[in-house]
């Protein structure tokens, strides 16, 4: 943070690399779009710029038990509970994990390149993925920005497949506005093949907790356990070829699975349709669809989820689960 330079005063130099100022350019043209169509937070948030020299800010670490598919959670001060603990330092990042591992547990760590403050601090471009794709660019700005604008306390599933769903139909959006029809095309393939993908994950981790919780001894539950995760492997590899896919969860896959990495991808996006199916809803008025989500955020855990069951199927009227979407 103490490393940001403001993008105005970068732009204003002469001498600045035209690469990095077509990019920043870009960035704002993002940033003014997420404000007047997104209706998404108009502060100094992503104004300044910082050169990381690594291509990830952060390392975030997931944990769960050998025979169990629920990840482990750390609770903190102001931001309630969540199923990840972050780490710059990597040294404390690797002695951490040993401890978690000497007590049976399973851990992944994912390298994270953004991340949001929720609104706390102006948070920066990062060099850790200024370079992305354009619409992989707005997509993630998009991300983060939903996190200020909502973030409730203990339901990482919540805000996560909240900010996804803003990602998801902002980048449409903004495609569409620019006339940018390949990346458009490029962007809608991409994610058919992450539902998918996602959907193969999600699967996977309901045939394990189903597993996890029958009568079988540990030694056949571990066994099957393996057998599980070979055949989401090679179900991606059908999934990726049918959708010409040259990376993708490729890498995700291949790097080995446990219940902490499963995990984390369904934390991640296992309600993004239930918010869409919202924003359809509501026509896309994002601000009304903010309201809305706001009502369902004050709900009990118990029936929030059971207004989210509701909108993913598509049966919210008949269910009597949800406040009235206007």
């Amino acid at each position: 943070m103490n490393q940001r330079v403001d993008i105005d005063e970068l732009l204003a130099d002469d001498d600045l690399d035209s690469k990095l100022r077509a990019r920043l350019v870009l960035v704002q043209e993002i940033r003014q779009f997420s404000i007047e169509r997104l209706g998404l937070p108009d502060n100094g948030s992503y104004s300044s710029y910082v050169n990381l020299q690594q291509p990830y800010v952060i390392q975030n670490l997931f944990a769960a038990p050998e025979l169990s598919i629920r990840l482990h959670q750390w609770c903190y001060p102001v931001i309630g509970c969540a199923s990840y603990r972050g780490y710059y330092d990597e040294t404390r990042l690797l002695a951490y994990i040993e401890k978690l591992q000497s007590e049976g547990m399973e851990v992944y760590v994912g390298r994270v390149p953004a991340y949001s403050t929720l609104g706390w601090f102006d948070d920066p471009v990062l060099s850790s993925f200024l370079d992305w794709p354009d619409y992989r660019l707005a997509g993630l700005l998009f991300h983060e920005l939903t996190h200020q604008q909502l973030y409730i306390d203990n339901d990482t599933t919540f805000n996560e497949s909240l900010a996804s769903a803003v990602q998801q139909v902002g980048t449409t959006l903004w495609l569409e506005s620019n006339n940018e029809r390949a990346s458009l095309e490029e962007f809608r393939r991409w994610l058919v093949y992450r539902d998918e993908a996602i959907a193969l994950i999600v699967a996977t981790r309901s045939q394990l907790s189903e597993l996890y919780g029958s009568d079988l001894s540990d030694d056949e539950k571990r066994l099957q356990k393996n057998q599980r995760f070979q055949e989401a492997r090679e179900a991606h590899e059908r999934v990726a070829a049918r959708h010409g896919i040259e990376r993708g969860f490729k890498p995700w896959f291949a790097t080995g699975l446990n219940n902490a990495k499963i995990g984390s991808i369904a934390a991640y996006n296992s309600r993004v349709t239930a918010f869409v199916n919202m924003l359809e809803a509501s026509e896309n008025n994002f601000p009304g669809f903010y309201q809305y989500v706001e009502l369902l955020a004050e709900l009990d855990r118990g029936p929030r989820d059971r207004c989210l069951d509701a909108w993913e199927k598509g049966a919210v009227a008949a269910s009597g689960a949800c406040p009235a979407i206007e």
